[in-house]
This record gives structure tokens, sequence and C-alpha cells, in this order.
């Protein structure tokens, strides 16, 4: 066991991979691993899985902890419910219900390190050259690309030091460097790691009789060598796919998503920046779990890994059967070059190309349930209130943006944030776009759907309805006037085909999309 840590010194612990004598609450929270490690490799690697494709050039969009000089260069960061923004830090606020005085939590910490994977090949005088391939005799090709080294950090605290201040544990990662030669003495790979210093701290307060508000904050505290670097640079300084899991002995998790009735205000004061929890392990009546998984990405309570999915392929919001159908039409180079990028991309072609027609099978759809899909009232989220869309009108509805009313109908000019913006959305930087609507978020912010004037096949996106999505300070309006021209009455058409919102995505933790 690793050397104590925190205000009550002796009392509580950092408990290291070889620790298997804790009490039964980590192997509560060992249980939640198979969706811990979807949420730590979401979007790692990307279909087709090869470093050249475009979207394996734009990774790392979850759960990014980098320096806060690099992040907070044009301005502070504004906190969301989920981590598809770059931060610096990370705060998890949840409910903890006690049931005994000598309550203990476990707070795990886990994310993804950087590394440079370098080929270089001999030189012929005793020296290597970087390269980015290398084909050795054995006919086997070699590729620098960017890896990660998975790391994870336990902290285990009584509450009588959560409550007498908490209890902090450095988080951080040492910098490395490791050579591996080639065949034949062609070459050799080099990997290199940047050291991450960061630190986490846990502490409670109390809320009623036997209820606490459990705070767990996550902060990079390292710096870059160039604060005006880009992002692809600053990543190697950064703590990725960052998420905690926490587990209760004694101690239970109210839940955020559906809480118990007497519980609903309490839980409304819990604020949750750039993290989502929700409830881990077995689904059960009561909203409250032993266990917690707190991501950057926003799940339901009781995430599970589809039965069905032979193995995660990585790839956001995956369909097992589409991906493993489009993986077995790969051509053999293209497959050489997936298995060259990366050891995982190798394992994700062997699975599928050994994988056994009865189990191929399996992953041609499944209804979980045949319940509504819309909950009834009593079930709703606590953040949705009985007629708390009252008023809203997206067709109508104006937000200011520099001082002109944009709404349905207003042409602007995108101008995607340079921090944080989907891969996608800055491709649209510059170009000009129709509101089509305003929308309100359930967590207080603004969106615009639009469609790009440009586009083909606008018509047909603003028909179906499916738009692109701009907070209002990433857009410039055309017409500083206000709108540029009447709203549109919606275009008659015949009704949209149903979703399947009651059948989850393969592979990945149950409703996440």
């Amino acid at each position: 066991m690793a050397d104590h840590v925190g205000m009550g010194g002796a009392a509580s612990a950092v408990v290291d991979d070889a620790d298997a004598s804790y009490d039964p609450s980590g192997a509560r929270v060992d249980r939640l691993s198979a969706v811990a490690d979807a949420v730590l490799y979401e979007g790692y690697l990307l279909y087709p899985y090869r470093r050249s494709s475009p979207k394996n050039r734009v990774r790392w969009q979850f759960g990014v902890l980098l320096p806060r000089d690099w992040v907070e260069r044009d301005g502070p960061v504004t906190p969301g419910i989920s981590g598809s923004a770059d931060s610096w830090y990370q705060e998890t606020q949840v409910l903890l219900r006690v049931r005994r005085e000598d309550a203990v939590v476990r707070v795990r910490v886990r994310y993804l390190q950087m590394q440079d994977k370098q080929v270089e090949a001999a030189d012929g005088s005793g020296g290597h050259r970087p390269v980015e391939s290398l084909r050795t005799d054995d006919g086997v090709t070699h590729l620098s690309f960017e890896e990660a080294v998975p790391r994870e950090t336990e902290l285990v605290l009584p509450l009588a030091e959560l409550l007498r201040g908490g209890g902090s544990v450095a988080v951080g990662a040492p910098a490395g460097t490791e050579y591996a030669p080639l065949p034949a003495e062609a070459g050799r790979t080099v990997r290199r790691r940047r050291e991450l210093r960061a630190v986490t701290t846990a502490v409670a307060e109390p809320v009623a009789p036997d209820l606490y508000r459990l705070r767990v904050r996550t902060e990079n505290t390292g710096e870059v060598p160039d604060p005006r670097a880009l992002r692809g640079e600053a990543l190697r300084n950064a703590l990725i796919a960052t998420h905690t899991l926490l587990g209760g002995d004694g101690a239970e998790f109210v839940s955020l998503v559906d809480p118990p009735a007497d519980l609903a205000e309490q839980a409304r004061g819990c604020r949750n920046a750039f993290t989502f929890p929700v409830l881990g392990g077995a689904a059960r009546d009561g909203g409250t779990s032993t266990v917690l998984l707190s991501a950057p990405i926003i799940l339901p309570d009781f995430p599970q890994v589809a039965p069905e999915s032979p193995g995660d392929l990585h790839d956001a919001a995956e369909i097992d059967e589409i991906l493993t159908l489009r993986t077995m039409l790969l051509t053999d180079e293209e497959k050489a070059e997936a298995r060259a990028t990366d050891p995982r991309a190798a394992d994700i072609l062997d699975r599928v190309d050994t994988m056994p027609p009865e189990v191929f099978a399996r992953l041609h759809g499944t209804i979980r349930s045949m319940a509504p899909v819309r909950p009834a009232p009593a079930q709703r989220p606590a953040w949705w209130q009985e007629g708390g869309d009252e008023g809203l009108s997206p067709a109508t509805d104006t937000v200011d943006v520099d001082g002109v009313p944009v709404g349905g109908g207003s042409r602007v000019r995108l101008r995607p944030r340079t921090r944080g913006a989907d891969a996608q959305d800055m491709f649209l930087d510059g170009r000009t776009a129709q509101v089509a609507a305003v929308f309100h978020d359930v967590d207080g912010s603004v969106r615009l759907a639009v469609t790009v004037d440009d586009d083909p096949a606008a018509e047909l996106h603003d028909w179906y309805g499916r738009y692109h999505y701009f907070r209002p300070d990433e857009v410039e309006p055309i017409d500083r006037a206000g709108t540029s021209g009447p709203v549109q009455p919606p275009r008659p058409h015949a009704p949209r085909p149903a979703r399947p919102a009651d059948r989850p995505e393969r592979g990945r933790p149950d409703g996440h999309r």
C-alpha cells in the first residue's frame, strides 16, 4: 500500500493496482469497469482505424483536461454538464446518503496519457533518423502514431475525514522514454511521454441528517511550454477521457437523473462541471446505488455494455453490426495499415476476421423493453420541470447576438469556437447559414439550429429537421438589422419515421448515442 495522504493521516490511503484486499465497495466499483473502459477509449480510434483516415487525425474529444494556462489563454472556460469541451478541471457533486458512522468512500480517477510512438530507421552509421513509416524484412509495416497509456489512481477516505476538510492525492503521471528494436536492426520505435501534473480533491458537507454533498474535483496543475501552441501539441500535457468511479461502504449515492422525491430539491443543488454522474451496478428501485460513474459523456443511470457486443470498437455512438460489416470489407492493404497504426486496431481486425456466425447473428437487433419511451412524469429527470418549456417557441424566439436579434430566418456567418469545437463544425468556419430555430437546453444554454447555405442537401435537412447546432457566440449576424426576412412556415410532409429510441447502441453503455 502506498504512503498515507490527506488530513487524517493513517485513516486515508492511496491504493495501488496490486491491492485486492480492500472492502466490498472496491469489488462493486470493479464491476463498472466494462462501462468505464468504454468511456476511457471512446473515440480512441475511429473506423476505418487507419492512421491516414482524416477522422483519426482529430482525436481526443472527451474529458480532456489541459493545463490552465493553455485553456484560459482566451478567457475563462464556461462549465457544462458533460466533457466534450476542453477544460483544466472536472468537478463532480453528488448526494451521499450515509447508513453507518464509519462509512468510507473510494474515489478512483482514470484517464489516458498521450504517448508519441516514433519509428526511427537505422542510418547505417550507428544512428537513427525519424520516419513516418518503415517496412522491415519480415513484411511488417511500422507507423509513427499517437498512442495512449491508461492511468488510474485511487483515494480511500472515511466520512469523518471528508467532513474535516477532505483529502487530496496527486493523480499525474511521470515522463518516460522507451526504446524497442525492430527486426534485423532495421531501426527502432521510440515511445515518449511528457510528465502530467494533476491533483484530485474530495470533500463532503452536511445537507440534512445522514445526507451529505460530496465534491470530487480533478485539476490539471501542469503547464505547457508554449501557451499559444496548437491543441495537438498541448494534448501532450493533458489528461484525456478523464472520468471518476466512486464506491461507498456504509453509504450510497443518490441519483441526480431520477432522485427520490424527498431528495429532488437537494439533488438540484448539485453542480457538475464537465462531467455527468450516473448510478452504476444493477438497476433497482429507490434512486440510489453504492457505486457511481462520473463520465465526460451523458449516460443513463445504471449503464451497461450490451451483452451481444463481442468487444469495443472505439467508435463514438457505434452500432456493432454496421461497423463489423464495414470492417470486413476493408481491403488487405487497408487492414495492413490499420494493424500498423495501433495494437488495438489489430485486435479489432482479429476479432472481426474470426467472429463465429452465431456471434455475428446476435448483432442484428435486440429489443430491451416494450415499455413506452417517454417516462411518466414522476420518473422524469430532476432538471425537467412540468411546464418548464411553456412560452418557448423555437421557430419565433430570438437571441441577442452583438446587439442583433437572431432567430428563425436570420442569416449568419459561422465562427466555431477555436477551443473544444467539434471537428465537423470546424470545417464550416466562415460559411454562411440560415437559422431555422432557437432551442433552449435543459442546462439553460441556447443553441441555434442552422442549415448551411451552400449545402446541396440543405432543403432536405430542413424538411427532415436535421440541423447543425451552434452557440450564439459562434455566429455573426449578416443582416445587422435583425432577421433577413419573415419566418417561413414548416413545409408539409409525411410523418417522420419513428426513431428506435428504446433500442440501445451496441457495444456502448445502454442508451448512449
